[in-house]
């Protein structure tokens, strides 16, 4: 995973702090089909100095990525009930395979299930050079030997 700085033309005053100006590559556009979605575990910098599990979802639908925490605001469980399983059968909605809970894809608003109304938490998500990358937050850096992890991203899967 390689930092990269990217230009933003919003507001300084939009920008809380260096962190919203870093692009992480997680993967590329190719590696998560459309109207897929794929979870990642990543680790993130804490204001402190540590480095705490960041574990995400991205949704790829045609050239649109969303990304959300991989967290389920009834229970605070993952949403995966299998390794990227993420998507109701009809694979238009994130589902909590714990509770059935279904999300919409392009906000996180619960729809159905024990938390309507509820929202699952956003992660701020950019596409450069064809490539999905997570912005806003500080990634720990990995070494070399571990960057396959991030990008193993073309297994298949996240729909049924």
């Amino acid at each position: 995973m390689e930092p990269t700085v990217i230009d933003n033309e919003a507001p300084q005053d939009a920008l809380p702090d260096e962190a919203a100006a870093v692009a992480y590559v997680i993967c590329s556009m190719s590696d998560i089909p459309s109207q897929r979605a794929r979870g990642f575990e990543l680790m993130q910098v804490a204001e402190d100095g540590s480095e705490q599990p960041f574990k995400i979802v991205v949704v790829r639908w045609g050239r649109q990525v969303f990304g959300y925490i991989n967290r389920c605001p009834h229970d605070q469980v993952q949403l995966d009930w299998e390794r990227n399983q993420f998507l109701d059968p009809n694979g238009i909605r994130l589902m909590c395979g714990k509770h059935g809970a279904l999300f919409e894809l392009g906000t996180g608003v619960c729809l159905e299930g024990p938390c309507k109304g509820k929202s699952l938490i956003p992660v701020a998500l950019t596409v450069l050079d064809n490539d999905i990358c997570v912005t806003g937050v500080t990634l720990a850096e990995e070494a070399d030997d571990d960057e396959e992890e991030i990008t193993s991203c073309s297994d298949e899967g996240g729909g049924v």
